[in-house]
C-alpha cells in the first residue's frame, strides 16, 4: 500500500495550487485522512484533516486560505491551496490514520511560493 503525493511546484506569492494523495491499495480502518508540511529547519506541523464523517480542521495559518477534500470513489485525498504566501513553502506530505493506530505516509511534494 502506498500514498502517492502529486500537484506540488512554483508558484508566485497570490497563487493557487492543488494537491492530491492517492491510495494504492486498501487500507482497512482509516477513519482521519490529512496533509502535513515541514520546512527547512522546521518541524512537521499540521496543515489539515478531515475525519471519515466529513469533519475537517486546519492549522491556524492556513484556514480561510486552503481546503482539503476527500473523493472515496477515487480513494484520493486533495488539498486545495489559494492565496498562497512564501510561508507556505514546505514539503507536503499526506497520511492517513487508522483506528488500530498505525500512520501511512506518503513520499512527499514540494510546495515552493516566489515573493
Amino acid at each position: 500500500v502506498q500514498l502517492q503525493a502529486s500537484g506540488g511546484g512554483l508558484v508566485q506569492a497570490g497563487g493557487y495550487l492543488r494537491l492530491s494523495c492517492a491510495t494504492s491499495g486498501k487500507i482497512n480502518g482509516v477513519n482521519v485522512r490529512g496533509w502535513y508540511r515541514q520546512a527547512p529547519g522546521k518541524e512537521r506541523e499540521l496543515v489539515a484533516i478531515i475525519m471519515n464523517n466529513g469533519i475537517t480542521d486546519y492549522g491556524d495559518s492556513v484556514k480561510g486560505r486552503f481546503t482539503i477534500s476527500r473523493d472515496i470513489r477515487k480513494n484520493t485525498v486533495y488539498l486545495q491551496m489559494n492565496n498562497l504566501k512564501p510561508e507556505d513553502t514546505a514539503v507536503y506530505f499526506c497520511n492517513h490514520k487508522t483506528n488500530y493506530e498505525k500512520v501511512f505516509w506518503g513520499q512527499g511534494t514540494l510546495v515552493t511560493v516566489s515573493s
